[in-house]
Parts: structure tokens; sequence; C-alpha cells
């Protein structure tokens, strides 16, 4: 009969137990922002140096954005599993570990085909640049993030004319906006759009009507640099910044100095009364794409101003200050807080957080979790 009376006692312990981790867990599962990272898809198809000779074996196998230097002297930012991202498990192994780590959709880059002409979907889909936001759209756990476009209309890849952003509308609304993983503010598509100058605005219209008749309460329409209200747009971001006046070219710079800006991007920036959605650049290094004589990308990308990657400390302050400023600032977020970091794996820029050789057990993505999680 004793150990009879002990059950009630037992069986009360493991209950409050279950709730105390229930608790916890739905604590982390309460983020302070929905934080979403820029994904570049330079690491599919096939590198130009590929071409079998033995001077070049380096390039063997690799992607289409790999340098030698990146081989070579910045090697420490080899990710975890590779220099290629291009299968559908190493897609779904991304999302688990964006999702587990606060990052709740990817930004990716869109391109349009053909540059300057009317739209050319064989070749769009056939662009090894869209071929990981392909794989997302069919990952078997992407319902654990959402993602969007940023329409990377810059030379190669511009939109030009109403009747080319008319047929680039219609493209997105039936081939990304109706995904049930796309996402959405307040009910609309989210749409980036790199160099808003030269969108079209005839062409923003008829693509707030298009959706609209989709279904959609219509687009949030984002500009990715300076617009306005007039020219279609209704809410504001970047994809980076960094400061530039009065530093040289030769040295490096400590990362305080990169994130110091960036903050001070978002107390300053005016909107026009349109939301903006903060982005925290998370490095700056392109001197392995800067590299000349066949160790760069191409004949070598313009020389900029470097900084250092920082401490995953250092990352941490830096986004709980991104969501301290959100907190304190409700009117110019968007109601939903998102929030941006560039980048996920702009690697050979210097921007990245995929765990890599120089940090294997993906420390930096930790302190966002920390900052999101609140723990």
């Amino acid at each position: 009969m004793k150990k009879l009376l002990h059950w009630p006692i037992v069986f009360l312990f493991y209950f409050l137990i279950l709730n105390i981790c229930h608790s916890e867990v739905s604590a982390k599962k309460t983020p302070r922002m929905k934080l979403g990272a820029y994904y570049f898809a330079g690491w599919a198809g096939k590198c130009p140096y590929d071409d079998g000779t033995p001077e070049n074996a380096w390039a063997k196998g690799m992607p289409t954005h790999f340098t030698k230097k990146l081989a070579t002297e910045f090697s420490g930012r080899t990710p975890i599993w590779g220099w290629r991202d291009d299968t559908q498990e190493l897609m779904e192994r991304q999302i688990k570990l964006a999702s587990d780590n606060g990052i709740s959709y990817f930004s990716f880059c869109w391109y349009w085909r053909d540059n300057k002409g009317p739209i050319n979907p064989k070749a769009i889909e056939a662009d090894s640049k869209h071929l990981p936001m392909n794989l997302f759209m069919k990952a078997r756990n992407n319902q654990l993030m959402e993602y969007c476009l940023l329409i990377a209309n810059h030379a190669g890849a511009e939109i030009v004319g109403t009747d080319a952003w008319k047929q680039a509308a219609d493209y997105w609304i039936e081939n990304y906006f109706k995904h049930p993983r796309y996402l959405k503010s307040e009910g609309k598509p989210v749409v980036m759009i790199f160099l808003p100058g030269g969108s079209d605005k005839e062409g923003l219209a008829y693509l707030q009507d298009a959706a609209r008749k989709a279904g959609f309460p219509g687009v949030m329409v984002t500009a990715c640099g300076n617009s306005a209200p007039d020219n279609g747009y209704e809410a504001l971001t970047l994809y980076n910044t960094k400061p530039k006046e009065g530093l040289s070219l030769e040295e490096i710079y400590p990362f305080k100095l990169l994130a110091d800006w960036n903050i001070s991007v978002w107390e300053k920036r005016q909107s026009n009364g349109m939301p903006y959605i903060p982005v925290a650049t998370a490095g700056w290094d392109r001197r392995p794409w800067e590299a000349k004589n066949g160790e760069g990308f191409g004949k070598g990308s313009a020389v900029s101003v470097h900084f250092d990657r920082g401490t995953p400390q250092e990352l941490e302050q830096y986004i709980k200050k991104m969501a301290d400023w959100m907190d304190a600032h409700p009117e110019q977020a968007t109601k939903d807080k998102l929030g941006l970091i560039y980048a996920w794996n702009e690697i050979g820029e210097g921007g990245w957080l995929v765990p890599c050789k120089d940090d294997p057990k993906g420390e930096y993505l930790k302190a966002i979790r920390k900052v999101i999680f609140r723990n």
C-alpha cells in the first residue's frame, strides 16, 4: 500500500517536468522577428576554369563562382559539405540548419532571360543560379521555412520595357507566388527588386492588378535600394551596405565598423512612409573574387574596402540591435517584423552564415539563434 501511495506524487512530478519542457520549447519557437537571409546560387553549374588542364586541376567539378583564391588562401571558407549545393539532399539539410537557428526565409537571387529582351522561360529554367530555389520548392521539409524572390535587375539580366515587366509579373505569379511556401506579408507576396531605378512603373502596376486577379490582396513590391511609392513600391530594403569614405583599399578594417555603419543606416533611413526591412551585412571581403591573373572571378572584380569577419559574439550583438531597433520603431518596420541578413552564402564576397572549415560547429548560426529565440 505504501508503494502505491507514491504513484500520484511521481505522476505529478513528471507532469510538472513535461510542462516545464513544453514551455521552454514554446519559448524557443517564438521568434523576436522574422529574419531572412539572401541566398546566392553561385555554387551550382560549372566553373569556367574546369577545362581539364593540369594548371586548372583545382577547378575540376567546381561550381560557377568558385575561384582559385577560394581553393588556396581562403580555403577556410569552404562549407562543411563542400562547394556544391545543388542536390535535393543538401537543400533539405540547409533548410533544417537555417530553420533550427532562427532563419525564417531565404530570398533567392532571380535572373531575367533574355537580357533586355522578351521573356525566355527555357533559359530561366535552365539557369543554374535558379537550381537551389527549385530544389527548395520541391524540398520535403520546406514547411520549416518560406522563400521569396530578389530580382537581380542588373547588367546581364535587365528587364526592359513595360511588355517585359508584364511578362515577368505573369511568370512570377504562376511559377512562384502560388507556391504554398512563398513569403507573404499581410497576405501579399513579397518581391524585392535590386536596382529599382530600372523598374517600370506601368509594369509594377500590372503586377498588382494581376496578383489581385490571382486571388492575392496585392504584392509587397520592395525596393532593394532607394525609391518611392509613386514608382510602384510599398517597402524598402537593401542588399548590403558598407562604409567607403576615407577608408584604404589596402587595409582590413574591424567588423565593428561594418556593423556600426549598418546600424546607422537603419536609424537614419527615410522611407517616405513605407515600411523598412533592415539588413545586417554579416561580412564584406571579396578578395577571392578581386584577384587577377586567373585567381579571382573572371578578370577580377573591382577592388573594394575589406572587413574582418568578426566573432560569433559580435554577430550576436549586431542582430540583437536589429531586433531592438524593430521593437523601438514598430511604425517603421513591417507588421510581421521582416529582417534580412546578407547573406546565407555570399562566400566569395565575404558575407556568409553556412558552417565552414573555419566554423565547423556553426557558431555564427548559434549566435543568431540566441537572439531570435531569446535563449
